[in-house]
């Protein structure tokens, strides 16, 4: 499914996001950069000792990236050019500013994609794995913070969600037909 937003062309499609030929790929990282479960330890895997060496790095001079803060690596044997490591939030019930911190995980990642004059990035779904975040909750943040950060900005030309599963992509879908 592709929807204009601005001049952007936002596109849904099941599948890997290691697989994805894009600028930028943004990993669901956690705290600590050093890889994990889930969509984390595949890109770790599949692009190899390069990003995991940078994370050190920027953990070593600037400590855990803290929760909807974002920071960026090579690729490594990835597709892409970078990886964008932010962490969202793990999911309390809402009661924990939850969904303006996944908000600030994806407007911080586009934030870096623009400083490196991206054209296109790649994301999974952030927070809805291990974290728990509810899905539906989720893609409407989600797809909410692109849609408005793609409103005052038009220097990307594709902004791509890669979604694992066929009832993620469902559910992403019913999110960006509204909006």
């Amino acid at each position: 499914m592709e929807k204009m937003i601005n001049q952007t062309k936002v596109v849904l499609k099941q599948g890997d996001i290691t697989n994805e030929e894009v600028d930028i790929i943004v990993n669901a990282a956690n705290s600590g950069l050093m890889g994990g479960g889930g969509v984390d330890g595949a890109i770790h895997r599949r692009g190899g000792p390069a990003i995991l060496e940078e994370c050190k790095k920027i953990r070593d001079t600037k400590g855990r990236c803290h929760t909807g803060h974002a920071v960026i690596t090579t690729a490594g044997n990835l597709k892409a050019t970078h990886v964008v490591h932010t962490v969202g939030p793990i999911w309390h019930g809402g009661k924990d500013d939850e969904p303006q911190l996944l908000r600030n995980a994806y407007v911080n990642s586009l934030k870096l994609a623009k400083d490196k004059k991206a054209k296109s990035i790649a994301f999974p779904s952030i927070s809805t794995g291990a974290y728990g975040y509810p899905i539906d909750q989720a893609a409407a943040v989600a797809l909410d913070a692109i849609k408005v950060f793609l409103e005052e900005d038009t220097s990307i030309q594709e902004v791509r969600l890669v979604l694992f599963s066929k009832g993620d992509y469902s559910v992403y879908e019913d999110s960006l037909n509204k909006i």
